[in-house]
């Protein structure tokens, strides 16, 4: 399947070096596959394996490689001065693709030693329009609607092998097994790379904590009372599953940005399949109303952070609440203005309550309420009441 950004990093191939980070197993080497079946001679190393290492230590890669493909490249000691002098002592011509799958954000620094020699992309699960657009039926001709993509993202999630996966019981049966298999090496692997062994089963329980919380502001305060652990290591327990593309969090809006940050985030899944916890089987709809809102929550920040890439534009993903408990689920915003007002609803077609205080506050802010089952929709009371699917199929990724 082609991705979203395959003709975008392409033509950024041509200028400098490419940075594609992104969760593990959301696509990086496949989409570095496909780039290299359009560049020949290429070449593909990746830090993990021996092998590959040790001609990435030599610098020893075939010298005529059109396409140097570098994957885990920051596991590496002192990465960044050691890519300074790979990027200028780079043959004239060559293409220079650097994957990662934990966040690799220190290059962008400004003074870093790598200022102005790379271009940087985030690669994001599969999307409602990605999937009209470049799904399997769609490239054979047979696009599925906004509503089939909606269905099929929250049954599968948006990561490629299982959303590939063909649409059966068996179908269904693998994705789940892809699923458990993912959680439980991201813990076991990936995780030991910033903790201590000792802590590996403390982080298995916040993740459970967490799968039951999507959506809700968190008290590190309460959670650590839970978990019997400090306000400090859930912090940085937090950190570590951000670091790994495992949970984004949600900021809330404020004019001050360093006062929002001392407020609660939300926390949210890359992976909407992870959404709930021991309390699925009896809370059916609870269970489809989280899902629902994680998977906008994940479209939203894959349309903000292409934006951002694509065009350096100055947009946000927030959430709004006051001090008294009224909440609108999301807000985009584009420098100091905020642009939307986003509501989530399961099928309820009446505007949330809270949007009349927030509306007033910011006019200037659309207001929107998706319904993932709508039979028709409205503009009431100056909010735009919409099925989420084709809204969400007119984002910009």
């Amino acid at each position: 399947m082609k991705r979203y950004l395959d003709d975008l990093i392409a033509a950024d191939l041509q200028r400098k070096l490419v940075f594609v980070t992104g969760a593990r197993q959301v696509g990086k080497t496949t989409l570095s596959r496909q780039l290299q079946a359009a560049v020949i001679p290429s070449q593909y190393l990746n830090y993990d394996v021996p092998a590959d290492r040790a001609v990435i230590e030599r610098q020893s890669w075939a010298p005529d490689t059109q396409l140097l493909v570098l994957d885990e490249l920051h596991k590496k000691s002192g990465w960044k001065p050691w890519l300074k002098g790979v990027i200028d002592g780079r043959p004239v011509g060559q293409q220079q693709l650097v994957t990662g799958s934990a966040r690799m954000d220190t290059f962008r620094q400004t003074g870093d030693s790598l200022a102005g020699r790379f271009l940087a992309w985030r690669l994001h699960p599969i999307s409602v329009k990605e999937w009209c657009e470049h799904s399997p039926q769609a490239e054979a001709g047979q696009p599925p609607t906004p509503d089939e993509a909606l269905t099929h993202l929250l049954n599968r999630g948006g990561f490629p092998e299982p959303c590939l996966l063909p649409a059966t019981p068996a179908g269904d049966k693998n994705a789940q097994r892809w699923r458990a298999q993912y959680a439980d090496g991201l813990v076991r692997e990936d995780v030991l790379e910033f903790s201590r062994i000792q802590e590996v089963g403390g982080m298995r329980v916040l993740l459970e904590l967490l799968r039951e919380r999507v959506g809700s502001p968190l008290s590190l305060a309460s959670i650590g009372r839970d978990l019997g652990l400090s306000q400090p290591t859930v912090k940085r327990f937090i950190d570590i599953l951000q670091a790994l593309y495992i949970v984004f969090t949600v900021q809330p809006w404020h004019h001050n940005i360093a006062r929002s940050l001392l407020q609660s985030p939300k926390v949210y899944f890359y992976d909407t399949g992870m959404v709930g916890g021991t309390q699925a089987d009896t809370a059916d709809n609870a269970l489809q109303g989280l899902r629902f809102e994680n998977a906008v929550a994940t479209m939203l920040l894959k349309h903000v952070e292409f934006l951002q890439d694509s065009e350096a534009a100055p947009v946000g993903l927030h959430y709004v609440r006051t001090k008294d408990g009224a909440e609108i689920d999301f807000a985009l915003s584009r420098g100091k203005v905020l642009t939307h007002l986003i509501e989530c609803k399961w099928a309820d077609n009446v505007p949330h309550k809270a949007f009349a205080g927030f509306m007033a506050q910011w006019p200037e802010a659309q207001a929107v309420q998706l319904v993932r089952h709508l039979r028709n929709p409205e503009l009431r009371n100056g909010v735009n009441v919409v099925p989420a699917s084709p809204w969400l199929a007119a984002l910009a990724a």
